[in-house]
């Protein structure tokens, strides 16, 4: 393939896309719409043409059948009166007579058939444009329908993956790490409180626990004047009494 070849068809692709794409569908059936209207006028025009001329001819017609009638007339007056040779000149004028109303006749007979094929003509015609005309209007809303479909989605494209998503992306992060940093610090708070209620409670329960033995060991006799618990006595050995200083006990008297 040549150069040459090469540069026509890129330049073909080239001014073709760029057609294809400012011809709006829309606006090409309204214009092919309003085309067909506009040639509506011009076929009753040509069907009112061959009309006039079938209205023509039918008066030549009836002319020439008049004229006729008018000249058979004439030429029996003559022949009555003796006058052959006003005759026979009323006889020409009455065979160009018949020669013309023969020649009107078939005129007006291809006329009448024009204009009936010229009224069927036009008849069909605005059958067809109100036909194409109701598709094109179908066509014409789709076309609306589409363009708001693709408005639509270029829309929300924009929103999924443009700067306005990733703005909002941000900062629901920014938003989610401060509520986890605040939520943090109220546990971190709440464990503190936590853990010096319960150190208070266990050194109060401490003391509550000390007060009850002293006062169990007042009691008992077991504290002296001071505060300080004094040391325990020993206890009495097997077999030993735990008299007085006298010395004497249940196992010295006498028998």
């Amino acid at each position: 393939m040549g150069l040459w070849t090469r540069m026509k068809r890129s330049v073909r692709a080239l001014f073709g896309g760029i057609i294809e794409k400012t011809e709006d569908p829309e606006l090409i059936l309204q214009q092919t719409i309003r085309d067909m209207r506009d040639r509506v006028p011009e076929l009753n025009n040509s069907v009112a043409q061959v009309m006039a001329t079938e209205k023509l001819l039918a008066k030549n017609k009836e002319r020439l059948e008049g004229q006729v009638v008018d000249l058979d007339s004439k030429i029996r007056a003559s022949v009555k009166m003796g006058r052959d040779d006003i005759a026979t000149a009323y006889i020409g004028q009455l065979q160009q007579a018949q020669v013309d109303l023969q020649k009107t006749s078939q005129q007006l007979e291809h006329a009448n058939l024009a204009s009936k094929q010229a009224l069927k003509a036009r008849d069909n015609y605005v059958l067809q444009m109100q036909r194409r005309t109701a598709e094109a209007m179908q066509l014409i809303n789709q076309s609306k329908q589409a363009k708001l479909q693709e408005q639509l989605a270029q829309t929300m494209e924009s929103f999924e993956l443009g700067d306005d998503a990733s703005t909002f992306n941000e900062m629901r992060d920014k938003i989610d790490r401060r509520a986890a940093a605040a939520e943090a610090k109220m546990q971190l708070g709440a464990a503190s409180v936590d853990t010096q209620m319960q150190d208070i409670e266990r050194e109060a329960m401490d003391m509550q626990l000390q007060d009850k033995l002293l006062a169990y060991k007042r009691d008992m006799g077991l504290l002296g004047t001071g505060t300080s618990v004094p040391t325990p006595q020993a206890l009495p050995a097997e077999g030993e009494t735990g008299g007085g200083s006298n010395g004497t006990g249940n196992g010295s008297r006498s028998g």
